[in-house]
């Protein structure tokens, strides 16, 4: 190995230049003997802290298992150039603020560098290669930087700072990286990605099965109707029969568990997608400042489009703490938000990931909350779903009979999944992951436009499962129905991929998720995209009948029992809508939503809209992703807020 390369697992000349092998500055660094810190202590005194700032920051590494340089730089108060500079001054090293990317070889182990920052060989021009390192204060303190004076190399070591390593380094493969991103899990497993829509198999038995159909419905159209009639009647009883069960048992089921004294805290790391959100970002940005986590132990990543100008610019406005990473995006593959998010993945530093949206506002303690449920949790438990309120119930029909769904979904349906170990689709924002089964299950689907349903599904599938927490994340609804539109056609259209995926291999699926496993799958997925498809029908023979009824008369006691059975199906599942979205609210969401519940029967031929728009497009375009425009909340009620904060909206969940 050559003086300079990058290391993966020590090296040489890489831990004599920088006085360490890197696996001794994990993530998570389980602290120091009182000797070292007493070390660095009086070397930062040396640089000129005062006392009574490092006896802080010595109280915050010793209750964060941190370095006192960790928590100096995670303050905020020192820049790191300016910290670095001085390093390199003490040193009697020339200190490099920044690194053209132009100097840096695509190398391998050159990736390792986004992890750990430690080391780079620069190619400058005009003098020979140069090493540049990023010293810490141990180190100095203790002799150890200072061997690269005896290599005789000193006149090609340079200082620098991590960030101008990270910056540089993610220029550096980006389009290597980016394919990664977009191409990983169908190369190690096309069988569990949607990059292929539909399967040759899929498409033989498709063709086998609509044949006889179409024939049926050409020779025998009215008793085709009634088959056709009679299996969509079951769908809706079966989902009916999981919305009572969830609505009955959603609440004996769960929990509330205070928080306790966690102790030293891993690094987590937050990943937040952001496409055309320049609006939006300093409130996102206001609400992960609010994140009660030591910030030495946070690792933020803002991930844009390397197009999105404009997100870009107003992040670097907001002047970012230490904490926060601006990752962009090549213009590789997809332009999705799963391929966003595989490509920051290969970079985050902490042992827990959460995944944020653009518009949300999360419980301050949710961090806190997830990672002491992953401690009494076996490994088997993956992900932890935070419930989502919806805030803005109060500014129309559409957002309110949103709320309802959403408390409905988050607050009954999806605990009582995760109390029986069944399969959850998780929601597409407030996913908290435990990162070795994040990456061993291959991250998300980039080709999957619902990609959180996926992964859901596929953790169960790999021997996972989810489970939920109960400090909730605030989004607002849209209320434009073009953009609500547009929106729902995307998850229907996910909800499509993510059935086609999982049917490839009906006898093996049902071997990986069990008898009642793939009973939930079906109620869930299948049986809600059958629903969607088929609620105009239903209505249409309601209305059918009802009017027979009037002006004929019924001929058989079939058609008077359909009747029967088609008009509980429907105006059953309008009021348990209702009624399972109305127990799991505080009363003040219930005051927002007020009486316009009446409107559930349009919004239900909305789903049915979105759905058929979303057949249409999987067939025309798969991998669009239709944008869901964000705008601050400026006109959320301070009732929604204060119950976030304080939890009394999830009276009914953990």
């Amino acid at each position: 190995m050559r003086q300079g390369e990058y290391f993966q697992s020590g090296g040489e000349v890489s831990s004599l230049v920088v006085g360490s092998d890197p696996q001794r500055f994990p993530a998570f660094w389980d602290g120091a003997p009182q000797a070292e810190v007493d070390s660095e202590r009086a070397f930062l005194k040396k640089l000129g802290f005062s006392k009574p700032f490092l006896e802080i920051l010595a109280k915050r590494a010793t209750s964060n298992g941190t370095s006192l340089e960790a928590e100096l730089l995670a303050d905020g108060r020192v820049r790191e150039d300016a910290y670095y500079g001085a390093l390199a001054r003490v040193l009697e090293l020339p200190f490099l603020p920044d690194i053209d990317p132009a100097t840096i070889a695509d190398r391998p182990g050159v990736d390792t560098q986004l992890l750990l920052p430690r080391m780079v060989r620069c190619h400058l021009p005009d003098r020979a290669p140069a090493i540049a390192i990023v010293p810490s204060a141990r180190e100095i303190a203790n002799g150890e930087a200072q061997i690269c004076c005896m290599l005789g190399i000193r006149q090609r070591v340079v200082v620098t700072t991590p960030s101008a390593i990270r910056s540089a380094v993610w220029r550096v493969g980006a389009i290597r990286r980016g394919k990664q991103a977009s191409e990983a899990l169908f190369d190690a497993r096309p069988d569990l990605s949607a990059r292929i829509v539909i399967s040759g198999q899929q498409g033989f038995v498709a063709g086998l099965c609509l044949t006889p159909i179409a024939l049926s419905f050409f020779l025998l159209p009215s008793a085709s109707l009634l088959v056709m009639h009679m299996l969509l009647s079951l769908c809706y009883f079966l989902a009916l029969w999981i919305r009572g069960l969830a609505s009955v048992l959603g609440e004996i089921l769960t929990k509330q568990r205070p928080l306790r004294d966690p102790g030293e805290l891993p690094v987590y790391t937050v990943l937040v997608a952001l496409y055309q959100e320049q609006e939006v970002v300093a409130q996102l940005v206001d609400r992960l400042n609010k994140l009660n986590w030591p910030r030495s132990r946070l690792d933020i990543k803002l991930v844009c489009e390397e197009r999105d100008n404009d997100t870009i610019q107003a992040l670097r406005n907001l002047e970012l703490k230490p904490e926060y990473e601006i990752v962009t995006v090549p213009d590789v593959g997809p332009r999705t938000k799963p391929k966003a998010l595989n490509y920051a993945l290969e970079a985050a530093r902490g042992d827990y990931v959460v995944i944020y949206d653009a518009e949300d506002r999360p419980h301050p303690d949710q961090l806190l909350e997830a990672f002491q449920r992953f401690q009494l949790r076996p490994d088997d438990v993956a992900c932890l779903q935070a419930p989502l309120i919806v805030s803005n119930a109060q500014e129309g029909w559409l957002s309110a009979l949103f709320a309802l769904e959403y408390a409905g979904l988050f607050r009954r349906i999806l605990p009582l999944l995760g109390d029986l170990r069944q399969p959850m689709p998780l929601g597409g924002t407030s996913n908290h992951f435990r990162i070795g089964p994040l990456r061993s299950a291959g991250g998300w689907d980039p080709f999957n436009v619902t990609e959180d349903a996926d992964l859901g599904l596929r953790f169960h599938r790999l021997g996972y499962r989810a489970e939920m927490i109960r400090r909730p994340t605030l989004e607002d609804a849209p209320t434009d129905k073009r953009v609500w539109l547009a929106q729902r056609s995307r998850w229907m259209k996910g909800w499509m991929q993510t059935w086609l995926v999982l049917m490839r291999q009906p006898r093996k699926l049902s071997g990986e998720l069990g008898p009642a496993g793939t009973l939930v799958f079906h109620v869930m997925i299948t049986g809600m995209l059958l629903s969607a498809l088929g609620h105009p029908l239903i209505v249409g023979f309601v209305a059918l009948a009802i009017w027979r009824l009037l002006n004929i008369g019924f001929s058989t006691p079939l058609e008077q029992m359909l009747l029967a059975l088609d008009s509980f199906n429907t105006f059953g599942s309008y009021v348990l809508f209702v009624a399972m979205g109305y127990k799991a609210m505080s009363m003040d969401e219930r005051r927002r939503v007020g009486d316009k519940w009446r409107y559930v029967p349009l919004y239900w031929l909305l789903i049915s809209l979105a759905a058929w728009r979303a057949l249409i497009e999987l067939y025309t375009n798969p991998f669009l992703w239709r944008k869901t425009p964000h705008r601050p909340a400026v006109r959320m009620a301070k009732t929604a807020e204060t119950d976030a904060v304080e939890g009394s909206s999830l009276q009914s969940t953990r």
